[in-house]
């Protein structure tokens, strides 16, 4: 198996070294070089691609922004992971990023006591997502590898198909299509009446790619879509707050961060804040969202899986699941109660995730009702929000 190789670029001397020493302690990553600005990094790759690279935001010379929009054009699918500082300035900067083609990010550490403790906060925050956007390793040459993040046809032994989605590189449909065949075929509802209630809610759980994906989701949704949406998305706070901000920005339907007691409200969307748990409770119409500090699920606060239990608790089978893109398995116990209460889960496809960690759990559980591309989750979700309401199914029932 050879190891993943990364490229650092950062202009302080202190987190090259950080970075570099974390990255070499562990025996799947060995670092391929480092440069100082973004126009050494670029020159630098031009010459030899690594397999992923960690891109800082402020920088002289050339900043994180414009270095990424560069290295877009010349190298679209080779994975970036920003490391971002944990402000508002830093968050608008990582959020710029993202939608510019960034696959993911990762805060600097801060307030750490030494260095030991800086390597370890930056082993357990960014080597995950370096593994998950590279993919699985067999045999494969790191030449192989590189042909992959450049774009060529070559992909790694043993590595998924879609390993890593830059937001230049999204499949064409034909090549959707043929994904979908090769994915669960859509799993029969399971209401004694052969068709599933009408959703009273919707609640979504999404994280690495999510902003991107998420924007996407939103600038299709009809205003008419009268159910609450309640969104976990894994982000510290600053970044949810201003993400909120953004998806309320491009849609039609208002987003805002969840706060504790709101009263859930049909035809709007409730996002989240970052290092709370985000849980619906009540009795319709009087329902309110609840946030707390419990333990991470996971790993993570918020946690996909409380809100979905949550939600069943309320609306039993009326209750629609969505998973999109992300890394690890959060929110597939959440999936399988709300599958047991008669629900519904859509799950987003693997040619269009840019991790398929999450949705992929739960489809290969064979929770899914539908696996759907990113470009049809809109559509798939006013579809079932206008299917029969439960009391048209017990009219039918009556007859």
């Amino acid at each position: 198996m050879s190891p993943i190789r990364v490229f650092i670029v950062d202009d302080s001397v202190v987190i090259r070294r950080l970075l570099t020493d974390a990255i070499s302690a562990d025996p799947m990553c060995e670092v391929a070089g480092t440069a100082s600005n973004g126009a050494i990094a670029l020159e630098k790759l031009d010459r030899d691609l690594p397999d992923v690279v960690t891109l800082d935001i402020e920088m002289p010379v050339m900043d994180g922004l414009e270095t990424l929009r560069e290295l877009r054009k010349r190298h679209p699918r080779l994975p970036v992971v920003m490391l971002s500082t944990l402000t508002e300035r830093g968050a608008r900067a990582t959020l710029d990023a993202l939608a510019s083609g960034a696959n993911d990010f990762v805060a600097k550490p801060a307030n750490v006591g030494s260095v030991t403790e800086g390597i370890a906060a930056i082993q357990n925050e960014l080597l995950p997502r370096l593994k998950a956007l590279t993919g699985t390793r067999s045999t494969a040459s790191g030449a192989t590898a590189r042909s992959q993040a450049s774009g060529g046809s070559t992909r790694p032994a043993g590595g998924p198909a879609s390993a890593v989605r830059g937001s230049s590189a999204v499949p064409s449909p034909a090549a959707r299509s043929a994904v979908g065949q090769s994915t669960p075929a859509a799993i029969a509802p399971r209401t004694r009446f052969g068709v599933a209630p009408r959703p009273s809610v919707i609640v979504i759980g999404v994280s690495t790619g999510g902003p991107n994906a998420l924007t996407e989701v939103w600038r299709s949704l009809p205003t008419e879509l009268r159910v609450p949406i309640v969104i976990v998305q894994h982000m510290p706070p600053v970044f949810t707050e201003l993400l909120a901000k953004r998806l309320d920005d491009v849609g039609t339907i208002p987003v805002v961060q969840a706060i504790d007691g709101a009263e859930l409200q049909a035809g709007r969307a409730y996002l989240a804040p970052g290092d709370h748990h985000l849980v619906i409770e009540g009795h319709e119409p009087a329902l309110r969202l609840r946030l707390n500090q419990d333990p991470p699920e996971n790993s993570c606060r918020p946690s996909v899986d409380p809100l979905f239990r949550s939600a069943v608790n309320v609306y039993g089978a009326n209750v629609l699941g969505l998973i999109l893109t992300g890394m690890g398995s959060d929110g597939l116990s959440g999936a399988r109660a709300i599958r047991s209460a008669g629900g519904v889960i859509l799950a987003q496809d693997e040619a269009t995730s840019v991790v398929w960690g999450m949705p992929g759990a739960v489809v290969r559980a064979g929770l899914a009702d539908v696996v759907v591309p990113l470009d049809a989750v809109a559509s798939e979700l006013v579809a079932r929000c206008s299917k029969s309401s439960p009391s048209d199914l017990r009219r039918l029932a009556n007859r």
